[in-house]
């Protein structure tokens, strides 16, 4: 039972990540939840960034993205009166306009 235990504790030890080692958010424990992010790393896009660039940068995606903007992220989530519920819902709308917006920049490699 001893061995048992002292190659769970080597285990342990050998899944912290070290000072030499970057931590990041996939680093096991709780290292992983101080990780911050490397401001000078890229994300590659991919080929749906690429489409949603396409799409939203023609003359009627740029017209389409004006009024989902003006619809759903220039209006509030929620009202004083409304059920809470109409909050979350509203909150997922707009979370759909972000991700479209943040797609397009990563297309481009725009930084923010």
């Amino acid at each position: 039972m001893g061995d048992t235990i002292q190659k769970f504790i080597r285990g342990q030890k050998k899944m912290k990540a070290t000072n030499q080692e970057t931590q990041n958010i996939n680093s096991p424990g709780w290292e992983g939840l101080d990780a911050t992010p490397n401001p000078n790393q890229t994300i590659e896009p991919t080929e749906l960034d690429k489409l949603y660039q396409r799409v939203f940068s023609s003359n009627d995606g740029k017209k389409l993205l004006i009024h989902l903007k003006k619809t759903y992220l220039d209006t509030p989530t929620w009202t004083p009166g409304y059920d809470s519920s109409f909050g979350y819902f509203r909150d997922g709308q707009n979370t759909i306009i972000r991700e479209i917006i943040i797609k397009m920049k990563r297309a481009t490699y725009e930084r923010k």
